[in-house]
């Protein structure tokens, strides 16, 4: 049930000597979720990949991606989007793709209505992106494998699917990825210049961990087992033995949101109850809090305004702006505002790993070049 997020790149708006511009995994039982993907994507997720084999052992396969989230239209986090989507067919790809992403709902009125886009529609909106990358053969036909296109006005929850045949269709609600069980996606809005929202990926509430070893001791069959870990009591030697004293407490869903590009308190954040890892944007230093209002992204303190409105168990930092040389000082700004809190606080460096046990604990991974450590 645990929850791993990958950070593939923690730079604003363009590259720089030592970060990539936006892309992230959020890894589950059920598969992996992209999260944005900025340009030299399919690049960084290879060369995750290869730390993961070979520090790991474990196959970060492409095959397992269930969802590509973008968090809104802007290039640095789209402009690898149709590179990787190319190079999954040329790896002859065959498992279904899911490709979501927020949009206005007069962008979604327009597009029923078969009519041109509102004047004021923002030049990045997906709706002009999905159109592009369809004539460039992104499509379920041009790429071999079948693909999905949606779009939603998140605080609406209104969701249309683009048709290969150039058709749209308005959904009953957001789809999920193909066969997943035990994990869902959401959609939460933000405050940007262009629509977005953030991701969410929340597992569901799962029953504690069997005592095995209490059973082995009481000399059960497998069968007796098996019927006490579904949770029905059964008869043993004239005894009565519980389903229920044989598991621990049962674990709490977890909840990890990566936040894409925001002003602080975005409703959709705050609207959580709880959140067990906020991954949330920290462009700017608090020096320069008027231009963050400007530009509708958030300062290290707004981060954590937001992760304490939201109940989070622990924020990432990530996404800087290229005046910040070093993350020692947004963490010294968040923590002003978390220090009588109980959120524990890190910042993402290119390559990290963040893991949300079952438990709900947090670990982060810092990659050091030659793997990862605490």
């Amino acid at each position: 049930m645990s929850i791993e997020v990958h950070i593939l790149g923690t730079s604003s708006a363009r590259p720089t000597s030592i970060r990539q511009v936006s892309g992230n995994l959020v890894s589950c039982a059920d598969g992996i979720v992209v999260v944005d993907a900025g340009e030299g994507f399919q690049t960084r997720f290879f060369e995750q990949r290869k730390r993961m084999k070979q520090h790991e052992k474990y196959h970060l396969k492409p095959s397992k991606v269930g969802a590509l989230c973008l968090t809104h239209g802007h290039l640095d986090h789209t402009w690898g989007v149709l590179p990787w989507l190319q190079s999954l067919a040329l790896d002859n790809r065959h498992q279904s793709l899911l490709v979501l992403g927020p949009t206005t709902n007069e962008v979604i009125d327009a597009l029923m209505n078969n009519q041109s886009l509102p004047e004021d529609t923002h030049k990045s909106d997906l709706a002009t992106q999905y159109r592009f990358w369809h004539q460039l053969g992104a499509t379920t036909s041009g790429l071999g494998y079948p693909i999905r296109w949606i779009l939603g006005a998140v605080e609406f929850g209104r969701w249309i699917e683009f048709l290969e045949d150039g058709k749209i269709i308005e959904l009953a609600e957001m789809p999920q990825p193909e066969g997943w069980t035990n994990n869902r996606i959401g959609a939460l809005p933000t405050i940007h210049s262009t629509p977005s929202c953030a991701w969410q990926v929340s597992s569901a509430a799962s029953p504690g961990k069997f005592n095995r070893a209490k059973a082995k001791q009481l000399a059960l069959t497998e069968a007796e087992q098996g019927t006490l870990a579904s949770g029905m009591d059964i008869q043993h030697n004239g005894e009565l033995l519980k389903g229920q004293d044989f598991r621990s407490e049962p674990l709490s869903p977890l909840t990890v949101v990566v936040s894409g590009d925001t002003a602080e308190m975005a409703p959709g954040i705050t609207a959580l109850e709880q959140c067990s890892l906020l991954v949330h944007e920290a462009t700017f230093l608090d020096d320069f809090t008027e231009k963050a209002e400007d530009y509708l992204h958030s300062t290290a303190s707004g981060a954590a305004r937001t992760a304490l409105a939201c109940g989070a168990n622990h924020l990432v930092l990530t996404h800087y702006g290229a005046r910040i040389r070093h993350t020692d000082e947004l963490i010294g700004e968040a923590m002003k505002v978390l220090a009588t809190s109980p959120i524990s606080l890190s910042a993402a460096i290119d390559g990290d790993r963040i893991l949300v046990e079952d438990s709900g604990e947090v670990h982060h991974l810092h990659w050091h070049g030659d793997g990862w450590s605490c």
